[in-house]
């Protein structure tokens, strides 16, 4: 630990404007007050990485993050110590939908994460042999070594069989990572299952029931109204610092702290360092001052996503559900549909949806125009609702390389990165603990509080 002395201003530098950035940095103004010296480097056109609202007809909507897991403490925290707790909205407690074999099916009841608790729950949308063998799995010996991490998509093909992967479990891993259960491992997926196994729990099934929550656990989702970018404001006016709109290219330790430079030439000091940038820039920065972890966050593959935005007229006759999660194997281009004002209530003269495109693998995001991108998601629309749409506003945005494929073994990879870090070097991102903006919140903290301990 170094002392900046009384009346010495430190100097940290968050690389990285998203929300990871964002809240590292309040953190430390937190810590420290005017007794810190903080820049910020972006180079998009505004701060807030994959958090990004747009004016949609009129309605500011999110098309990166549209939502946060409101039964997890950060968000909620985060906007109270903000004084936004009165901004944090709901769902309207409409259901959403699978579409599975060219038609919708009510998400299953009783399911954990697409994983079954009995054959009745995936009765209409699996064949009847798969009903048995989910009928029959907690009967069946299970090997289990505690520890484990295999892909969530090979545990529950070999327990419950292929279909429940498909039809049940890849709609809502798709949703979260642009990837599949194949490549996603259980512990990350499904971190509660997997402790229940390693608890001792006889059979998936066994380990679904016991983390599945209870009646009065809440709303699963909350937003916040008129979009992140509230959240994002109050960040920066709270932390004061000071954005350089340009990318850092190079990070050096220099005696007790670290030279950084940005892509115009320019060289900023710091007595620390928070890097708060996706897995492959990550990669790329930490090569000389954190060889190892630099190695190790360069096995992190990602993908990318396009998401388009839509306003449509109000009479359009969507049905009373949130949305449309898609099985793998059909034919849909969109990888999940979202009626956005069924899920969050009514805002403005239109009937808003988000639709979402690109998978881990696919150059959909990156190749695919403007246009074919709306004409695909007219098509989709149409298949699924039988609705012809005439679009009166449309946004699109890619989000390249922006979503860490969680594969198994990611935790000890994530361990290792942290391991070979100095200690006024720090990361968070959301290729660490969590996609999510919770997880994000947290490492964010995390990384904060390492950084203020080193130097402070």
């Amino acid at each position: 630990m170094r002392s900046g002395g009384q009346g010495s201003t430190l100097r940290y530098c968050v690389v990285g404007g998203g929300i990871s950035g964002l809240v590292a940095a309040h953190r430390i103004r937190s810590a420290l007050g005017d007794g810190a010296d903080i820049t910020v480097f972006d180079p998009a056109d505004r701060l807030g990485g994959v958090l990004r609202t747009e004016k949609l007809a009129g309605v500011p909507v999110d098309i990166g993050a549209e939502a946060f897991i409101a039964r997890r403490p950060e968000v909620p925290a985060l906007l109270a110590e903000l004084g936004l707790a009165d901004r944090q909205i709901g769902t309207t407690g409409v259901q959403t939908t699978i579409y599975s074999q060219a038609r919708l099916h009510p998400l299953p009841a009783g399911t954990f994460n697409g994983i079954p608790t009995s054959a009745a729950t995936m009765a209409g949308l699996v064949d009847e042999a798969t009903c048995a063998q989910i009928a029959a799995e907690p009967d069946r010996p299970l090997r289990w070594r505690p520890g484990a991490d295999p892909a969530l998509g090979a545990l529950v093909a070999d327990r419950f069989g292929e279909q429940v992967v498909a039809r049940s479990v890849d709609p809502l891993v798709t949703g979260v990572y642009a990837g599949s259960a194949a490549g996603i491992g259980t512990r990350s997926a499904v971190p509660t299952l997997a402790a229940a196994l390693d608890a001792g729990a006889t059979s998936v099934t066994e380990a679904v029931r016991r983390v599945m929550p209870g009646a009065g656990a809440g709303p699963v989702f909350g937003a916040i109204a008129d979009g992140y970018q509230v959240l994002l404001d109050e960040l920066v006016v709270r932390t004061g610092a000071r954005w350089v709109q340009a990318p850092v290219c190079r990070i050096i330790a220099e005696g007790s702290g670290w030279n950084l430079a940005d892509d115009t030439g320019q060289t900023w000091q710091a007595d620390a360092v928070v890097l708060a940038v996706p897995a492959p820039q990550a990669a790329a920065l930490l090569g000389d001052p954190a060889p190892q972890a630099a190695s190790a966050a360069a096995r992190i593959r990602v993908a990318s996503a396009a998401v388009l935005a839509m306003a449509v007229g109000a009479a359009t006759p969507f049905p009373s559900q949130s949305g449309v999660l898609v099985a793998t194997g059909e034919s849909l281009r969109a990888k999940a549909i979202t009626l956005s004002t069924r899920k969050w209530g009514g805002r403005g003269d239109a009937e808003l949806v988000r639709m979402s495109f690109g998978r881990f693998g696919d150059d959909i995001a990156r190749a695919t125009s403007d246009h074919d991108l709306q004409a695909w998601a007219v098509e989709d629309l149409a298949t699924v609702f039988g609705i012809t749409v005439d679009p009166v506003d449309v946004l699109v945005h890619r989000w390249i390389d922006a979503l860490p494929q969680y594969a198994p073994g990611h935790g000890e990879l994530v361990a290792e990165i942290r391991a070979d870090m100095p200690p006024t070097l720090a990361i968070a991102g959301n290729f660490l603990d969590g996609v999510g903006v919770p997880a994000c919140v947290a490492a964010a903290g995390r990384a904060a509080a390492a950084v203020v301990a080193a130097t402070a």
